[in-house]
């Protein structure tokens, strides 16, 4: 009974950590190097040409998302980041979009855990349809 009671204090105390715990803006808000498309299993990265107002037409479709918020930047400032929540148990997962030299980079990726199960890719898949007018 009390091990029970135990457990669930502790899931409980995680489950809040999750939802409550700050967003680092210095630590997800970051330029994105990459040169080419990359899937791990803790996200994706996307790198496309695109044209300058491709970044406009992702943030519009980011921001439609359910549970997505911006966390940092703007279309203005040429990169935009998003903390999208999981449905059940909050867990955040961080987009980044930048529009710089002719190309559209993004960077999903998970906070907690070792695999995303592939939604960040599907994310960036559907952001992707977004920027081509799709």
């Amino acid at each position: 009974m009390y091990l029970a009671g135990f457990v669930l204090l502790c899931l409980s105390g995680l489950a809040a950590y999750v939802r409550l715990a700050p967003d680092d803006v210095a630590r997800w808000h970051q330029p994105i190097n990459a040169t080419s498309s990359k899937d791990f299993a803790s996200g994706a990265m996307r790198v496309f040409n695109a044209e300058p107002d491709a970044l406009m037409r992702v943030d519009a479709a980011a921001r439609a998302l359910p549970r997505t918020r911006v966390l940092a930047g703007s279309v203005e400032d040429g990169r935009i980041t998003y903390v999208t929540r999981t449905k059940w148990a909050g867990f955040p997962d961080y987009t980044t979009v930048e529009y710089r030299d002719g190309q559209l980079r993004m960077h999903a990726r998970l906070r907690y855990g070792l695999s995303d199960l592939g939604v960040n890719g599907k994310r960036l898949q559907r952001l992707r349809a977004a920027a081509e007018g799709g």
